[in-house]
């Protein structure tokens, strides 16, 4: 099959039954054609103990879920499975044990997978109450972006007053969830990195210094307007060549003050690419902590999906997120909302960094992007 007839929708499995329910089923790796659209028939649902059953109204898209796609990401359950960390949807039963939930309630889902589907049953510690201001494509678009950013600055970073940042990728939905959580804190300079036709938005969101990665080695545009301050926090979201940058402004001579926050991995194409990968092993930037000692610098990892047993760490940091959004200091940006047929689309929106914002799939009709 042509690139040009690449398959644009997803295959279709005993699709169309109103007594059915559906779900996104990736059963192998890398080719567009292993992610099917399958069906089961419906039945009164019945969570089990700490369990609620919810009917998804969207879900959000992530690198991590291209990366499985792929074949290359770590946390990956055993095919076939269905994929999806984050989404909203509204309660239709809950189980035993399960008091602080009812049938009817608004919610918003952070899980390890499973949640590209129509109905789905979880435990009652991975959903939240959605504010009732909030939207369903809001709130599935809120939980992984903004809960990565809020740790990546505030807990790894230590951002305070009169600091700077530089968010990388500062137009998709980590960046600019990081650029609005660093308005909530006061006299904080921050350098985006981005295509040149998204400057204007990021100035919109607050970023002092645009900087156009494609032509421009930000590293020395920093030095250029920034050269005694430099930067407090880094933050990197699913970069494959930016390691190698990322040592040179750490054993720089330049004194800056840099919190390298590594936050994702890489990745490269829609399919599994051996070469791509060995591509990135070799360009996994090392530094000694010797070099970290004399420079007093740091560099920090973030793994969310590493995080998703820590319910009291995840549930502080969303009450926290929930009250910033009540307030109106954040609120997610949508680029574009695709049905489950167009998955595949979706994820070439994310691949080819098209997207403005968070990418969301629903299980219902298209709707215009």
């Amino acid at each position: 099959m042509s690139a040009e007839r690449e398959v644009a929708e997803v295959a279709t499995e005993a699709v169309g039954d109103a007594h059915q329910l559906r779900s996104l089923v990736l059963t192998g790796f890398g080719c567009h054609d292993k992610m099917k659209l399958k069906s089961r028939p419906a039945a009164p649902p019945a969570p089990g103990p700490g369990h609620l059953t919810l009917r998804v109204r969207a879900c959000g898209l992530n690198f991590a879920d291209i990366m499985a796609q792929q074949g290359i990401y770590d946390r990956t359950p055993p095919l076939p499975y269905t994929p999806g960390m984050e989404g909203s949807g509204v309660v239709v039963a809950v189980g035993e044990g399960v008091n602080d939930r009812k049938v009817g309630d608004r919610v918003m889902v952070l899980m390890p997978s499973g949640m590209w589907q129509e109905e789905v049953t979880v435990l009652s510690t991975q959903t939240f109450l959605m504010p009732e201001s909030m939207t369903f494509e809001e709130a599935a678009a809120l939980l992984v972006n903004y809960i990565t950013a809020y740790m990546v600055l505030f807990d790894f970073g230590n951002l305070r007053p009169g600091h700077s940042v530089l968010v990388h990728m500062a137009a998709g939905g980590v960046g600019i969830a990081a650029l609005q959580l660093c308005r909530t804190v006061e006299n904080v300079t921050v350098f985006g990195t981005a295509s040149a036709s998204k400057h204007e938005m990021l100035k919109e969101n607050g970023v002092t210094h645009p900087i156009d990665y494609h032509t421009t080695d930000y590293v020395d545009e920093i030095k250029k307007i920034s050269p005694k301050g430099g930067v407090r926090a880094w933050t990197s979201s699913w970069t494959l060549w930016v390691g190698p940058i990322l040592l040179r402004a750490t054993t720089s001579s330049n004194p800056w003050q840099i919190d390298l926050l590594w936050n994702g991995q890489p990745h490269d194409g829609p399919k599994r690419n051996l070469m791509a990968l060995a591509r990135t092993w070799w360009n996994q930037f090392s530094v000694s902590a010797l070099q970290l000692l004399q420079a007093n610098r740091a560099v920090c990892g973030f793994h969310l999906g590493y995080l998703h047993d820590e319910v009291e760490l995840i549930d502080g940091v969303v009450t926290r997120l929930v009250a910033l959004y009540n307030q109106g200091h954040i609120k997610p940006h949508i680029d574009s909302v695709w049905p489950f047929e167009k998955v595949m689309d979706a994820m070439r929106q994310m691949q080819e960094k098209k997207n403005v914002g968070k990418v969301l799939l629903v299980p219902g009709p298209e709707k215009e992007n």
